[in-house]
């Protein structure tokens, strides 16, 4: 396993049949032509040893674990995204999307890939600093995404051309206010030069001026947030 020296993660959100098949009731409609750009930045992540993480939704039969505002939409749409479904209104991914050893799957009940999974578990066992988000939609499940790695002290980078809204403006609106909140935006072309020095580690250096000022970093923790990862 090549070394990750950027002590980041690659995140591929719900990228599915379901959100992607025109068909589908679920389609997020610009998302299927996010697909390209998605498969080279998991090829990117790859070559550079940058663990890639596959986060999905995939419901059981009997609903009983679909959202309440999606739940009449998800019967009437014939019950997407099932365990085992294959076809148009399936949790199947495409060509290029898939798994392959060394990668990691996550099944998320909700929104946040962070929600009720083991995400937040692995990635501090890598040693993981920074996530970077990709999938569909911008507004749901990457935002909620973005905003809890946020709240539990990872930097957090967009790939916006690997993710995608039903329209232009809510991409436009939602890119800019993570942006706000201290997300770095980058492009699939330009993640082609990612390293170490990309992302500037907002927590080692808030502990550090901590430190240096002479404050206690006690709302870190005992011996500071970074020691933990």
């Amino acid at each position: 396993m090549k070394e990750n020296k950027t002590r980041s993660a690659l995140l591929v959100i719900d990228m599915e049949n379901g959100f992607l098949d025109s068909r589908s009731a679920h389609c997020i409609r610009p998302a299927a032509a996010t697909v390209p750009a998605c498969v080279r930045a998991v090829k990117t992540a790859r070559e550079k040893g940058i663990p890639v993480f596959f986060v999905k939704r995939i419901y059981r039969a009997d609903g009983s674990d679909v959202e309440m505002t999606r739940y009449a939409g998800w019967k009437a749409g014939g019950r997407a995204m099932g365990p085992g479904s294959d076809g148009f209104n399936s949790a199947q991914a495409p060509e290029g999307l898939r798994p392959i050893p060394g990668d990691y799957s996550i099944i998320k009940p909700r929104w946040s890939a962070f929600f009720h999974t083991e995400l937040d578990l692995i990635l501090r066992r890598l040693g993981v600093r920074t996530v970077i988000l990709t999938g569909t939609t911008t507004p749901n499940c990457i935002r909620t995404t973005a905003y809890d790695a946020n709240s539990l002290e990872y930097n957090v980078v967009v790939l916006e051309d690997c993710c995608s809204s039903q329209t232009e403006e809510i991409q436009r609106v939602n890119i800019g206010d993570m942006e706000r909140m201290g997300a770095l935006i980058l492009t699939e072309a330009a993640f082609e030069s990612y390293d170490e020095n990309t992302v500037p580690d907002q927590s080692k250096r808030i502990r550090a001026e901590l430190l240096e000022s002479g404050l206690s970093p006690e709302p870190f923790g005992p011996e500071g947030w970074a020691d933990r990862w």
